[in-house]
């Protein structure tokens, strides 16, 4: 279950979000009780957590939080000490989106908000998998994984 919150007054496709999260964990063949939440937010915020998590002083798109260290294929099993007792869910983590960011690379990549927010969940999910873009080569697997997720739901530039 992917829960979202929007700190902003701005509209923010929830469908398909859902959507995204559902192909993600179709993708890695995730249980039906994996949670996750994205909370949409401003600048200031981001910039905030930014700063005091990871020390850097400035505004970003998206920022991701792995609860877990998470080991591929998944094994639901691997973790029993980390599943919520009173809902059963294992959460994989937090991701925020900046809404005045995603609008901006919206309209520099020309392609709807919705698409430009699918992309920076998928991109959110992927990093609380363990995927990352510091050398090219993860860089390269992380965009095919990214763009996987969005093509099998028509979602495109």
């Amino acid at each position: 279950m992917l829960e979202i919150f929007n700190d902003t007054q701005a509209f923010v496709d929830t469908q398909a979000l859902n959507k995204v999260f559902g192909e993600f964990c179709k993708l890695f063949d995730l249980p039906d009780n994996i949670a996750a939440e994205l909370t949409v937010t401003d600048e200031e915020t981001i910039r905030d957590v930014n700063r005091r998590f990871r020390q850097i002083d400035s505004v970003t798109d998206v920022l991701s939080f792995p609860a877990l260290e998470v080991k591929l294929p998944f094994d639901f099993n691997d973790y029993p000490y980390d599943v919520d007792m009173a809902t059963g869910e294992l959460s994989l983590g937090e991701i925020m989106i900046c809404h005045s960011r995603m609008l901006e690379q919206s309209r520099e990549y020309g392609h709807s908000e919705t698409r430009e927010c699918c992309y920076l969940l998928a991109h959110g999910l992927l990093h609380l998998l363990g995927f990352d873009h510091v050398d090219e080569q993860d860089k390269t697997v992380m965009r095919e994984k990214e763009e996987e997720i969005l093509s099998a739901l028509g979602i495109t530039r």
